[in-house]
Parts: C-alpha cells; structure tokens; sequence
C-alpha cells in the first residue's frame, strides 16, 4: 500500500516528472513559457507531448482530451485515443506538438450569449502550461483555454488568466515603490473550502425534484434540525468517513490538497477545506474536486448534493474564496509585517482592496449571483446580500488613527505615520471571526463567503483581481513620480481611508439594524440574482475589464445574457418538475388516502351504526380542501410558465420568473408541504425529509 506522500500526486505531470521525462533545454523552455509567457517552440511541444504519452500510458492511459471550462460552470471533455495506425493492420500510440497546442472542439451547443450561431461551430481549446497535465478515468486530461472562431473567450479559464496577469502587472508596480527590485511575478492564491450534503442514494432517486434540480422542491421541515447545534464538528458517521478517506485518496493522486474535513452545522452537510494555491490551479482542483465527491459517493450507495440550498429550513452550503497575493519569493502581500516599510507596503495594498470592493462591491455582488444563491444569501447562515468588509477591532483602530492622525492606543500610545512606525505585529487569530461578513480578513488573506456551493470559483476571482488590479494602478500613477514619497503616501492611504470606510463592517451581517444602516451609508443590497446582473453592464464596470484586457465589451454582453438565460432556465426547470411531482404523485396520494379514510369511516358505520367517525370526516374535509388548493396552484404555476414564453426579452423574461413564476412556486410548496403533514406516512410519495438527513 503506497504511503501517502508516494500517492501525492502520482496521477500528475508534475514538475518533478518534467525535470526526469524532458531534455534540461525542453524542460527550461517550458518553465520559461510557464513563468515568463514566453512563445512556445513547436519541437519542444513535440517533446514534451511525447513524454506526456509516455508516462501517461504506463500508467494505464489510453486517450487525452482536452479538458476546458465552458460558461456552464462546469467542465468539458472530448476524448481522443492515442492510437495511430500503420502498415499490417496494427497501431502505435502517438501524441503531437499540435495535438497538445491546440484542439477544435465544437463549440455550437455550449453557452455563448450570442457570440456564437448554432451554425457557427468551430472552436479551439489551447493548452494552459501553467496547469499540470493529469490522469483521470484513464485519460490524460490537458488544462486548456476555450475560444471561438473570432477569438472571443468562451470559458472561464480564459478571463481567470487574464485577470491574474493584470494584478501581476499592477502589483509589480506597487512593489517597486517601496524599492522591491527582487520580485518579478505576483500571484493570486485562493484555498476554496467547500461544503456539501451526502444523502442515500436509494432516498434520493424517490425524489425527481432532487434528480431533475438538486435541490427538494417540496419537503415539510423535520421535528428536528440543526436547533442542537449536535451535528457540527461531531463524530463523522463510519459510512461518512468511509467516504471522506476514499475522496481523499482520489484527491491525492490529482496533486489536490486536501486537508480539513469536518461535519458542517445542518444534518448530511460537510465541509472539506484544501491549502492554498495559485488561482488558476485552484480553480481546476476545486472543479475536480466537486467531480471527484460525486463519483466517491456513488461508490458508497450516497449522493453527493452541491446545490446551495438543497433542503428549506436548513443551512444551505457555500464555498468560502480565501484570497491572497503572494511573490514569486513566497512572501504574502497581506502579512503586515515587522518593518516600517512592510507596514506602509502592506497598509497601501489594504486601503487598495477597501476603496476596490467599496467602488466594485455590485461586481463582486455579481460574482455569485445564481438562482440556487439567491435561497442562501442572507438566510441567517451566509453573509447577507449586502458586501462589505470585516477588518477586526485591532486593525480597523489603526486606520481610524491614521485617518484622524491621532494616537494609536495600545501598549503604548503610537503616533500612526506610514513608513515611520511600525504597526503591532498581527497573528492569524489577531480578531476574532465575523462568518457574517462577506469578504472578511482573517489574519493574512481575505475570505470571500458569498460564493454558493455549485459555482466555479473562476468568476469570483476574476473580479477581486481585476478590481485590485485597477486601485494598484491608480496609486502606482499617483506615487511613482512623488517627489515626497512617505508624505505623499500618508495623504493617499488616509484619503482612501476617509473616502471608502462605510464598507467597513464589524458587526452583525445577521442583524435587523444591518440593511437600515447600510443604506444610510449607501451600500447596495442586491437581494436576487435578476437586481445583481444588470450591473455587469454597467458603463464603469465594462470599463474597468476591457481597460484591463480582462474581457471585451462583447464578452461581458454575452455573459450577461447567458445568466440570465441560465436563472430562466433553472426556474423553468424546477417549476415543470414541481408540476409533475403534484399532478402525478402527491394528488394522487391525498386521494388515495381520502378514499381510504372514506372507506374505513364507512365499514365501522356498517359494523356499528352510530359509530363516531368525527375523525375520518374531519380528515377527508381537511384533505379534499387542501388538495383542491393543491390543483389550483398547479394550475396557476402552469399558466404562469406559458406567459414566461411570451417574453422576448431575456431580461424582462428573468424578471416574470422572478416576481411571478417563483411566486407561484412557493405557493404551491406551501399547500403540499401542509399536505404531507396530514397525509398518512404509508401514502406519502416521496422520503421525507427526515428519512434524507438522517439516513445516512
């Protein structure tokens, strides 16, 4: 049996297989292209694509695909075999320079927001360097771009490179100002820990609303919950962690750094949280990684949920987005530091990310808007709709006294100066945790709390560093020809302080008070998905990706378009798989349960006449009401989904899904989980939702 650090990583062409398998010119070439963007010469793709066969194949492989991340959210795979013929009927297995620059994948049916006609089929996939090569299912998979014809980014890897090339570019810039000359590349770094359900797979495939949309459209609450507070952090269940130690040996063999699992606070929900790493790689393992936890969990006879929100009344799952920037020298930029120069360098980068999600908090609103959001945010068990940023007690008096240019009280009184006095040397546990707070620091990064659980992390990321991007650009111009640098570096750290505070939130996301101050102080609360997305075309927002070389113009129009055509979709989904499970399983029932009642009501009136049948008559009165209800509000949901086809307009199409559609959906929960709590448990037609989170 291998041991762990010799399972690490085996199913990776990794640098160290690199250095063994290709020439020290081939292999010096690639690291040039990976670190510097250097062009890519075909012979060395040659050699390097031979060498990934042959490891590849030795390890059972026998076909490559080009692995891609199209605007589904999920991933994409076509897989070719290696095998080539020749002369006498027989094969050798081969792989090409050309075969690993660049596939032609057709990219007609996958999402593109218009840039793309059914008839307009070609696309290209281009191979990301930067992203290890892996063996999945016997296949090697090749991280790659995915485009279109014209060249318009049809994926989320490709404006996720983008966006990290631009705050390498603009960071640089901030490190040079403080005379920092050793450095030449600044990356993102993200640990993206991610939360899930596990329900049994024999409950689960009784439930179409589980298997048609991930989520229980219908489902009365459980006498019990999570109101004990018993199931977080508890003793994980054997079939559980049978589980988790199969995962993480899947996981280890895809070089994915799996570390932290646990028991999360609602009944069947866990969390695993990986190490940090660049966030490009980080957004491939953790989409391997939600791969990885459904197919496991089929092996165990369990289903893995994702969706954010699968069970009412219950937490909903997210997926927390811990973000740093870190030197190709191993140093993070948001450590404070000892010195009075890592002080100033790490305060300017701070006030940089506070006036960024000041000015782009609507962006980062975006970032995470999705219908199965929408049930989450702000339900008393994510942060609220609302952005804004913890900074803890501790840090956030050191920017007071800057602003005000007062005294820092703490051991000592310190007159705060940036660039003369050094700041308290700040621990990872320096505050306590705000998990209300939606983009909170915590020490030495900022956690990102609102992504749900199903997103791709690509997007979130794309806007933190597209925006810190943009605010390490506007102090680089304003500071590089200074001619008082420490002076002038104090009245820009103090104005952005001043200017942008009211993002700064210590307290209580949870609370009633939150949204009232909020507004006074003019933050936005974007509650739905169809409030957040017509500011991802907002005039300044299109401006600040296009000056960034981030997205297009067009490319931004077509994502927009495809969300919202994505949030019709989801809620078409969900509204036509509610009306069937009412028309054909739970009318059905309450009827077959009246009839019942009537017939046993009637035999005791034969046996015995007189006898009381208060209760059966009650019973049925009660039922045949409600079931009636029950059909009219099909009914409605039914005439609401044909008015949703009379929209033209995709917009004014999400905003009938919206306010009437959705309405109508919960109208129609409320009658049938009324209903299931009257209906015999023997004529119940689906597992209830105690038989889901507590049968495992």
């Amino acid at each position: 049996m291998s041991t762990v650090p010799e399972l690490f990583g085996s199913l990776v062409f990794s640098d160290s297989v690199m250095q063994q398998r290709l020439s020290k010119q081939a292999y010096k070439a690639l690291q040039k292209t990976i670190h510097e963007g250097a062009p890519f010469n075909i012979n060395v793709a040659n050699e390097v694509a031979n060498a990934m066969k042959d490891w590849a194949t030795e390890k059972g492989a026998t076909h490559f695909t080009h692995w891609f991340q199209p605007m589904t959210g999920i991933t994409a795979e076509k897989h070719d075999s290696f095998i080539s013929p020749i002369a006498g009927g027989k094969v050798i297995m081969e792989f090409s320079g050309k075969e690993l620059i660049k596939g032609e994948p057709d990219a007609s049916s996958f999402p593109s927001g218009g840039l793309r006609a059914t008839f307009e089929a070609r696309g290209y996939t281009a191979w990301d360097p930067t992203s290890p090569a892996f063996i999945k299912d016997n296949t090697l998979c090749i991280p790659t771009a995915f485009c279109s014809y014209g060249g318009e980014a049809l994926d989320k890897k490709t404006p996720l490179l983008r966006s990290m090339e631009a705050v390498n570019v603009q960071a640089l810039r901030i490190l040079r100002l403080f005379g920092n000359e050793n450095v030449t590349r600044v990356s993102s770094t993200v640990g993206a820990e991610q939360e899930y359900f596990l329900v049994d797979r024999d409950l689960y495939t009784q439930r179409k609303d589980l298997v048609y949309t991930g989520r229980t459209l219908f489902g009365a609450k459980a006498p019990k919950g999570q109101e004990l507070d018993d199931h977080y952090f508890g003793a994980i269940k054997p079939r559980v962690k049978a589980f988790m130690a199969e995962l993480d040996e899947e996981l280890w063999k895809l070089g994915i750094l799996a570390k932290t699992e646990h028991n999360e606070v609602a009944p069947a929900q866990h969390e695993l949280a990986p190490f940090f790493t660049t966030t490009n790689i980080s957004t491939d393992h953790n989409q391997l990684m939600m791969e990885m936890m459904k197919k496991v969990a089929l092996r165990h006879n369990l289903v893995c949920l994702l969706h954010e929100k699968p069970f009412a009344g219950v937490n909903g799952s997210g997926k927390h987005n811990n973000w740093s920037l870190c030197t190709n020298t191993g140093v993070n930029l948001l450590e404070p530091g000892e010195s009075p120069r890592e002080n100033a360098q790490f305060l300017l980068i701070l006030a940089a990310l506070i006036k960024g999600v000041d000015e782009y908090q609507d962006m980062l609103r975006v970032s995470v808007a999705t219908a199965g959001n929408d049930h989450r945010l702000g339900a008393n068990e994510a942060p609220p709709a609302i952005v804004s940023m913890f900074l803890g007690d501790e840090l956030t008096a050191v920017l007071e006294s800057i602003e005000s240019g007062s005294d820092y009280e703490q051991k000592e009184k310190v007159k705060m100066s940036i660039g003369v006095d050094t700041l308290p040397r700040f621990s990872k546990d320096n505050t306590d945790r705000n998990r209300t707070s939606p983009f909170a620091f915590t020490g030495n990064k900022f956690e990102f709390r609102m992504p749900g659980s199903t997103l791709s992390i690509a997007g979130p990321n794309i806007v933190i560093n597209t925006i810190v991007a943009e605010e390490f650009q506007q102090f680089a111009d304003q500071l590089e020809h200074s001619k008082d640098f420490h002076a002038d570096l104090n009245k820009l750290v103090r104005k952005t302080i001043r200017d942008h505070k009211r993002i700064i939130f210590n307290g209580d996301g949870y609370s009633d008070c939150w949204p009232r101050e909020a507004e006074k102080r003019g933050l936005l609360n974007l509650k739905t998905t169809v409030d957040s997305l017509p500011y991802y075309i907002a005039d300044k927002n299109v401006s600040v990706f296009v000056k960034h070389g981030v997205f297009t113009e067009t490319e931004m129009h077509s994502r927009y378009e495809i969300r919202l055509e994505s949030y019709c979709k989801v809620l078409g989904i969900e509204s036509q798989t509610m009306i069937e499970m009412a028309r054909k399983n739970i009318i059905p029932a309450v009827c077959a349960y009246q009839n019942d009642l009537c017939a046993a009501a009637a035999a005791k009136k034969a046996a015995c006449p007189g006898a009381n049948c208060e209760v059966e008559e009650s019973l049925v009165e009660k039922l045949s009401s409600r079931n009636a209800c029950l059909y009219k509000k099909v009914e409605a949901l039914e005439a609401a989904m044909l008015d949703a086809k009379e929209y033209d307009d995709i917009f004014e199409c999400a905003k009938f899904y919206r306010d009437t559609v959705f309405a109508a959906m919960q109208e129609l929960r409320a009658i049938a989980d009324d209903l299931e709590t009257i209906v015999g448990e023997t004529y119940w037609p689906f597992p209830t939702y105690g038989e889901l989170l507590f049968g495992v």
